[in-house]
């Protein structure tokens, strides 16, 4: 236990790291505005920053109907499944959580995920593919893991780098855009050449490792939910069991849309080599064999 606990603070710093080389690229790119927009007309940034972060705020706050609405999600009552409700409760409790709304999506392949912008507003569902492969230990698992990212916030740490990630691909599009069609006063942007380059780079490049910096987020916080969830049921033979059954299911759930696939605890999406950099989920075999050692040394 005392090494998922390391685990959980390394994933923690390592987040927060990545949060501010985040902030880096932000501020590289608004300097990039700048040397191509000149001071004149630098006062559009802050208003496509604007826009950027009322965007994805708002999404935030209603991220929980947005995220049901998006994959068919159904909340349900006790009396719809009394064995599932109870088992969240259980959980719910040895967390130190508010019971969270429980949802069924009617999907055959085996997944879950939960949402809610914090503890009072959490959503967590499970596929009906699940509900009918897993045992009680399994799903115990799964629903910790779930509750692990209710407890964790990491609804807010994804809103946070989703936000950034959004201002730096609407201020390098701007900035394209400008470039390309609009022309640049160089009397406002300076004449030395190489400034000029570097900023240009800057703003092709900035979106991409945004883009990657939010896909490794995403990765530190699946894998400190593997630890906190462990953390709460003390048994992590039971996620690892659950993880072992989703890796040799091949079906994906239907609504498999970019925008939701880092919200299951399996990515629906691609896993080739070629997307490894912005997978949003560690290799299943990777997070199996965590749990495998720390099964040995619990």
């Amino acid at each position: 236990m005392s090494n998922f606990r390391a685990r959980q603070s390394e994933n923690r710093l390592k987040t927060f790291m990545l949060l501010g080389v985040m902030g880096s690229l932000t501020a590289i790119i608004i300097y990039a505005a700048q040397v191509y927009l000149g001071n004149t007309s630098i006062g559009i940034v802050p208003i496509a920053v604007g826009i950027a972060l009322v965007t994805v705020w708002g999404s935030y706050f209603g991220s929980d109907k947005i995220v049901l609405k998006m994959t068919g999600a159904r909340v349900i009552s006790h009396d719809d499944a009394p064995q599932l409700f109870n088992l969240v409760q259980e959980l719910t409790i040895a967390a130190g959580l508010p019971m969270p709304k429980v949802a069924i999506v009617e999907d055959k392949a085996p997944n879950a995920f939960a949402t809610g912008r914090d503890p009072q507003h959490a959503v967590v569902a499970f596929t009906t593919g699940i509900l009918e492969v897993m045992d009680r230990e399994q799903l115990q698992g799964i629903a910790a893991h779930e509750l692990a990212h209710v407890a964790n916030r990491d609804t807010l740490v994804s809103a946070i780098a989703a936000t950034t990630a959004g201002a730096i691909a609407l201020l390098s599009d701007f900035i394209l855009r400008i470039t390309l069609f609009g022309g640049r006063d160089r009397e406002r942007g300076g004449s030395n050449p190489i400034v000029l380059v570097a900023a240009l780079l800057a703003a092709v490049l900035a979106p991409i490792a945004a883009t990657m910096l939010k896909a490794a987020i995403s990765r530190k916080r699946e894998a400190l939910a593997d630890a906190s969830a462990v953390e709460f049921t003390r048994n992590p033979t039971g996620l690892r069991r659950a993880l072992e059954t989703l890796q040799r299911d091949s079906t994906v759930v239907h609504q498999k849309s970019n925008a939701v696939a880092h919200m299951w605890i399996e990515s629906p999406l691609d896993s080739s080599m070629t997307s490894k950099l912005f997978a949003t989920h560690p290799p299943l075999a990777t997070r199996i064999e965590i749990l495998k050692q720390m099964e040995q040394s619990a």
